[in-house]
């Protein structure tokens, strides 16, 4: 079962040695920069962001009659701050009860290229990655196409840092993509149920 759900037969590990093999000093800055944005002590930024956003539409909605489009980001608001919270919770215990193993715990010493402080326990899922996840999926419903453009290749960029860092594996990236995809997917029901029984 673990082969199938997780080594997918030798693939997830093939996968990470096609990304981590890849190295320039450019490259690993680059890496590192998709790390450091993607982190999860960035929320405060991420959320006055938000917020300054969602300020001027609606002064902006005072003179155009737009509230629908206030209502929205008040939704964004809300799932993001939210989903951070209860996302961060089940991160927090799944990490250390399924307790995979890092890659460079996982496989021999001097077959993967580390950039900063190895870590060697609690690989699933990738909690940088099941963050980006987070404020893509959150901002997507009021984002437009070069926004959402944006956005993917910003979630893209976080996950293949990841790897190539040394840090997960593909198997935890696409977990934490797939956790905050549920939870955000999750939040964004209950605020159009809230939303319906309010009109």
């Amino acid at each position: 079962m673990g082969t199938l759900l997780y080594d997918w037969g030798g693939l997830n590990v093939r996968l990470f040695h096609v990304i981590n093999d890849v190295h320039a000093a450019w490259f690993d800055a680059f890496m590192q920069l998709g790390t450091q944005v993607g982190g999860q002590a960035n929320f405060p930024v991420y959320l006055a962001l938000i917020a300054v956003c969602g300020y001027a539409l609606a002064a902006r909605a005072r003179e155009v009659a737009r509230s629908d489009d206030v209502v929205a980001w008040l939704s964004v608001l809300a799932v993001f701050s939210v989903g951070y919270v209860f996302e961060g919770q089940l991160i927090g215990l799944l990490k250390p009860w399924l307790d995979f193993p890092r890659p460079p715990l996982a496989l021999p010493e001097g077959t993967l290229h580390i950039v900063g402080q190895a870590e060697f326990h609690h690989s699933l899922p990738s909690g940088h990655s099941a963050f980006a996840m987070l404020l893509a999926a959150s901002l997507w419903p009021v984002a437009m196409r070069p926004a959402r453009a944006g956005l993917a290749v910003f979630v893209l960029w976080v996950g293949v840092s990841r790897i190539s860092l040394g840090a997960h594996f593909p198997a935890d990236v696409l977990a934490g993509f797939a956790l905050s995809l549920a939870v955000v997917w999750l939040l964004q029901a209950i605020m159009e149920l809230i939303g319906r029984g309010l009109r």
